[in-house]
Order: C-alpha cells, then structure tokens, then sequence
C-alpha cells in the first residue's frame, strides 16, 4: 500500500522520531478517509488540487485551528513530494496551496523571579530530588520533554560538563552543564540506583523505577509552576520557551540560541526577538518622559 511505503520512507530515509511518524499516519488516514467519503476515491496518486482545496475548507468547519491545519497540510506535501520523487505521479496536487496565515502572537514564559520562587522542599528522598533535576534540566537546557524522556545515563558527561540530547529526526546536539548540575545529577543517580536496583535504562525515572511518560512530566510541570505564574499555560514546552527568552535577554545571540535548542531553521528561533522588542517597547513606554 502506497500510504505504508510512504511511512517506512518518513522511517527509514528521513530518520523521523516514532512520534512524528505516528501524527503523519493519523494525517494520512484523515485524508484518505475524506476522499474515500466524498469523491469514492481510493487512489492516492489520483487527488487533484480543487479536492485538496475542498479538505482545507472541510477542516476549517469543523474547527480545526489554523495551526493544526498547517500541520495536515505540511504531511500532504511530503508525501506528493514522495509520489513524484518515485515517479508515480507528474504533478503534485499541493502545487499552489499556501499554509493558513497565523496569528502573530507573543512566546508565553515564566519570569526569572517567578521562576526563582519555584520549591522543592527539604527532603533528601528520591522523588524530590527526581523532581529538582526534572524542572531544571528543562529550564536549564531548553530540552523538549520527549527529549528529556529518552536521556541516558551515558549521555551525560561530568567531565566534560556536556549533556547529549537526541533531538528531533534522530539529530544529536551538545547542550553545556554548570557544575552545579552536573553535582545534581550525580546525587539524583545515587539515590535512583540505591533506590531502583532494577530499572528502566533512562536516566529519568518515575516513582516505579519505570520510563516517564509524557503525562507525567507534564504533571511534574504544572504543579511546579502553578503556584508561581498566571500563566494560563504551564507546560514543559513553556519551560524551554523560558530558556530561550531570558538567554536572550542576557545577551545570547540567536544563533547561539538555535543551536541549544535543536532549530534546523534560525527563523524558528528568531519568534524568541519579538518577546524582547516588546519588552523593550513596554520599558519605553513606562519611563520615557514622552512616552
């Protein structure tokens, strides 16, 4: 089936991570159901561009935000890019469709203070120190949660003061370490070890010596955050957009920025300037004479 060579490709060739292959086979599906239902068509290499027009518009009535629109429409693309790639069609259906304009809208992020009013508690045990490291490795490295999820023991170098992350479509980047966390985790793995001697092969592990999930960090996440921020949104993803905002606000150039993060394109990075544009024009307003 044309779909299930599509998605060993995405698998395969273009190395993407098991979550995202997931969301193309769901787009797939959609598509092929929409099709299947309202022009009995079977034939992938048979849709013509008023039929794709027609999806998008079937999308927006159903309430699809234009983002996740966006998103469908994006995994169309790669895969008419596929079908003339391996010569089964000449001309791609997605010739001329546009991605639905965005919304301008600020990056959300917590304050440094607030950030700074984050506790922990006092005790020494696993789960407090579990949860301290957590919080810290993504507000201090940026990482996405999928990517804290899959960190190893061996990628951690105390030496070196280096952490490897293995980021989106299987690419490996080096995010720096300050001593005092290389310390923390050290002291996590101690008491992780004396208190799992069996165990999963993460370096982060939940309150059954098991692999987190994506729900749990996320929990882990809004508890920390719920007593400090207003911030209708307290996700780990909030968490990395907070990295990347007060770095830029200390000074970090951009491209410095795109590398910690894992960007393949400095424009994703460039959304973090207009935080700081705003800022400034909030600081002018207030205290300029004239303003």
């Amino acid at each position: 089936m044309l779909t299930n060579e599509f998605i060993s490709y995405l698998q395969a060739e273009k190395r993407f991570s098991a979550l995202t292959v997931e969301a193309y086979q769901r787009d797939m599906a959609q598509f092929a159901g929409y099709l299947k239902a309202e022009y009995e068509l079977e034939d992938l290499t048979q849709v013509e561009k008023p039929m794709v027009k027609s999806y998008i518009v079937r999308m927006k009535e159903k309430g699809l935000v234009n983002r996740s629109i966006n998103r469908k429409i994006s995994t169309l693309r790669t895969f008419y890019k596929y079908c003339l790639r391996e010569n089964l069609m000449e001309k791609s259906p997605m010739t001329g469709i546009k991605a639905l304009k965005l919304p301008k809208t600020l990056v959300k992020f917590v304050s440094e203070g607030d950030i700074n009013k984050v506790s922990f508690g006092d005790e020494a045990d696993f789960p407090t120190c579990r949860d301290r490291l957590l919080f810290e490795l993504l507000y201090q490295t940026g990482m996405r949660q999928a990517e804290l999820r899959g960190l190893q023991d061996g990628d951690v170098d105390r030496s070196g003061m280096l952490l490897k992350v293995h980021g989106k479509r299987n690419k490996d980047r080096f995010v720096p370490l300050s001593r005092e966390m290389v310390n923390m985790i050290a002291q996590y793995q101690t008491l992780r070890d004396a208190t799992f001697p069996t165990k999963a092969d993460n370096l982060m592990l939940n309150d059954r010596g098991e692999a987190m999930t994506p729900s749990f960090v996320y929990n882990k996440v809004h508890h920390m955050l719920e007593g400090v921020t207003t911030l209708k949104q307290k996700s780990p993803h909030v968490l990395r957009h907070t990295f990347a905002t007060h770095l830029l606000d200390e000074g970090a150039s951009l491209v410095a920025i795109q590398k910690l993060l894992g960007h393949e394109d400095l424009a994703t990075t460039q959304i973090y300037a207009h935080n700081t544009i705003e800022q400034l024009k909030k600081i002018h307003k207030q205290a300029h004479p004239k303003g």
